[in-house]
Parts: structure tokens; C-alpha cells; sequence
């Protein structure tokens, strides 16, 4: 197991069990966005991902990838590809705790990200390229879109905090059993992932779980007790 990346430990029980069923649901109350992605289209994404951060930005297994993007389902899906490519993520603002060579980021993390590799994500739902990118920034949703949706990975390191993938997702179980979460549950979750702990705890801990997310941002609170029934939720988090 020591020798898998986090993403196949996360994704492979999942895609054989439930492949078609819905795995990360996102809304936005202030757009009114909702968009379903199944483990398959999850995986799909994850290997584009994958494969853009080894052949266009040259990421190896091992080499840190700092990621600065708020709790969204393309955000899960950078994260996926980037353990799938063996990269140690660093999440949120630079710190200097690890150097990174490599950042995705938002339009509004471009002045702070002087990684020597930069990727912008514009985060819309149509996948409209950002507009004005500096000279070097490379536009994810122009980029992503003609790599291939399968990844065979080469190899692994640190995954997340400086741990191991067998490490993240022993404890990614530890919170999900102290939770209740099962292969049964849907978890609501308005809960942003500022830090590696916090990534743990609202994506991680769920996917380890085999369970699926209904992730909401700029939350209504009118709007959320509605869609507890009908997005069949089980669970809420923070509870």
C-alpha cells in the first residue's frame, strides 16, 4: 500500500464498487451553480490533471505542488491528479515551510504565487478560460482539456503534510469512523479547506470513507434545509 498514490488508495475501491454514482455534488447559492460528478468523471478529471502537471509544468513524484483554491469540485479534482502525478501538495498560501516549484491558484493568488510554474483556474462551471493572464501563467482550462483521462502513475512521496498516502488515509479513516461515515452516507459540507487538515477532514476523511459530498459555497441557509431532502443528506459538516 506504502507504494500506491493517495488517489488510487481513494478512488480504485470506489470505482469498482459505485463508478456511476454521484460522488462530489457542488453548489454556489450566489450563482446558483450545481454541477454532479460521478467517481468515474472525478477520475476522468483527475487523470487530465495528472497528466498536465507531468508533461506540461514537469511535475515528478515527489516535487511539491502548492495548491491555493477554495473547497470546490475542481479543486478535487487538482488534488487528485496532483497525488495521482506522486506530488506532495502544499496547501493554501505560500509559507516557505516547502518550497514549490509548481502552483495552481485563482486569478486572485496570481500576485503571490512565485512558483517558476503557475496555473491559473478561472473556476467556471462552462470552463471559460481566465482573461489577461501574465506572460507565463498557463491557463488550467485551456491546458487540461486535451490531455488524456487515464493516468498510470511512476511513482509516489509525500502526499499531503509532509505524510505518506498510507499515512493520510489511515487517518482520513480515523475521522471518518469517529464521524459515522460510511459507503452509506452523503455528507453536506460548507466547510473550506484553507490547510492540509482541513482538506483531510472535508474531502479526504469522505472519499476514504466511500462516502459522497454535497460541497456548498456562499451557503443559503433557506436553500440548505431544502436540500437536505433532496440530496438524500445523511450527515453535516461541521455537524
Amino acid at each position: 500500500m506504502t507504494d500506491r498514490t493517495l488517489t488510487d488508495l481513494l478512488l480504485t475501491p470506489i470505482l469498482e464498487s459505485d463508478p456511476a454514482g454521484p460522488r462530489v455534488t457542488y453548489y454556489d447559492d450566489a450563482t446558483g451553480e450545481r454541477i454532479e460528478l460521478s467517481a468515474l468523471t472525478l477520475a476522468n478529471w483527475a487523470a487530465k490533471t495528472a497528466n498536465f502537471l507531468r508533461d506540461e509544468l514537469g511535475v515528478a513524484p515527489g516535487d511539491a505542488v502548492r495548491v491555493d483554491l477554495p473547497a470546490h469540485w475542481q479543486t478535487a479534482a487538482v488534488l487528485l491528479g496532483a497525488w495521482w502525478a506522486g506530488a506532495h501538495t502544499v496547501i493554501g498560501a505560500a509559507d516557505g515551510a516547502v518550497a514549490a516549484d509548481v502552483a495552481l491558484v485563482t486569478s486572485a493568488g496570481l500576485d503571490d504565487a512565485d512558483e517558476s510554474e503557475v496555473a491559473a483556474l478561472s473556476l467556471d462551471p462552462f470552463g471559460r478560460p481566465l482573461p489577461h493572464l501574465p506572460i507565463g501563467v498557463t491557463d488550467y482550462a485551456t491546458a487540461v482539456r486535451v490531455h488524456g483521462d487515464a493516468f498510470t502513475p511512476s511513482g509516489t512521496g509525500p502526499a499531503l503534510g509532509g505524510r505518506s498516502a498510507a499515512d493520510v488515509l489511515g487517518d482520513a479513516r480515523r475521522r471518518a469512523a469517529d464521524r459515522s461515515w460510511d459507503t452509506s452516507s452523503r455528507v453536506l459540507s460548507t466547510a473550506p479547506w484553507p490547510d492540509a487538515d482541513a482538506v483531510v477532514d472535508g474531502l479526504v476523511a469522505i472519499l476514504a470513507a466511500g462516502a459522497s459530498l454535497v460541497q456548498v459555497a456562499n451557503a443559503d441557509d433557506a436553500a440548505q434545509d431544502r436540500r437536505r431532502t433532496t440530496e438524500k443528506v445523511t450527515h453535516s459538516f461541521p455537524a
